[in-house]
């Protein structure tokens, strides 16, 4: 399986891909970034006789130029059943910040005051070519690839007070993507993965893309009604049940926490809870 990465520094990551041991190869000297055109033609970079990436570097996102994050609410029934509120008759469509997106691997900050910051992991999809009125049955030749989203959420922000679901999603590291990007003919059909998170160890949510209200497919060609879909727009398309604010008594983020998030064929996401400053 060709998984494709981002390495490096915050703000100098390069372009890489994994090999068969899990070694990270250089692409940078084949395409400048994983992001732009050539998000349309992966199948088009070499996979092999790659310079080998000493060590072990911090992972980024694993595509640049993102350009929006549009997330897809309530997309499990079992999960809008938890949150109290209605299975819905059409996709819930709200924004995260760009500002928000974080490495797999790196810290989680909770926002100044906050006290209900919750985990939701799902999959993530990565436009690769320009989508406009799409329909449903060609909507999947429009992806790059898929990936891991974690997409955190202050509920506090999100339904008290104002509310406004993109208030309560957009804070700084609230948008960790990767570890890898996998193109769609590696992974499969997107709607037979098994999706999981723990929580300091302990499983909080396990679920499968097959119980997914909208299908992957629906949604991008819902969304390219509305909007047009450019290369390196990421797509997080809802959570199964098990987070916090469905817990009784809720249960939310503290410093010290661990999370770890996997999909299937997606690799393993993990992050350490800070507090701000």
């Amino acid at each position: 399986m060709t998984r494709f990465v981002r390495w490096g520094a915050v703000g100098s990551e390069k372009p890489g891909l994994l090999d068969a041991n899990g070694d990270i190869r250089d692409l940078s000297a084949h395409i400048t970034d994983l992001s732009g055109a050539i998000l349309g033609a992966l199948h088009t970079v070499p996979t092999v006789d790659l310079p080998l990436v000493e060590g072990a570097p911090r992972l980024g996102v694993p595509v640049a130029g993102v350009g929006k994050i549009i997330g897809i609410g309530l997309n499990y029934a079992d999960h809008a059943a938890e949150a109290g509120m209605a299975a819905p008759a059409e996709p819930i469509v709200f924004l995260k910040a760009t500002s928000s997106l974080n490495g797999p691997n790196d810290d989680v900050i909770l926002p100044r005051g906050s006290e209900k910051t919750d985990w939701e992991v799902e999959l993530g999809v990565v436009i690769g070519r320009r989508a406009q009125h799409v329909a449903e049955a060609d909507a999947l030749d429009h992806i790059a690839g898929y990936t891991v989203v974690n997409d955190i959420s202050e509920r506090a922000f999100q339904l008290e007070g104002t509310g406004q679901w993109t208030k309560g999603k957009s804070c700084d590291t609230f948008c960790p993507v990767g570890p890898w990007l996998v193109t769609p003919d590696e992974l499969g059909d997107p709607q037979a993965l098994g999706i999981s998170l723990w929580l300091n160890g302990k499983q909080m949510q396990r679920g499968s893309t097959a119980t997914m209200i909208f299908s992957v497919a629906q949604i991008i060609a819902y969304l390219s009604r509305i909007m047009t879909l450019h290369p390196g727009d990421i797509i997080a398309t809802g959570t199964p049940p098990g987070v916090g604010m469905g817990l009784r008594p809720p249960l939310y983020l503290k410093p010290g926490d661990v999370m770890e998030l996997e999909i299937d064929g997606l690799g393993r996401q993990r992050q350490t809870v800070r507090a701000f400053g």
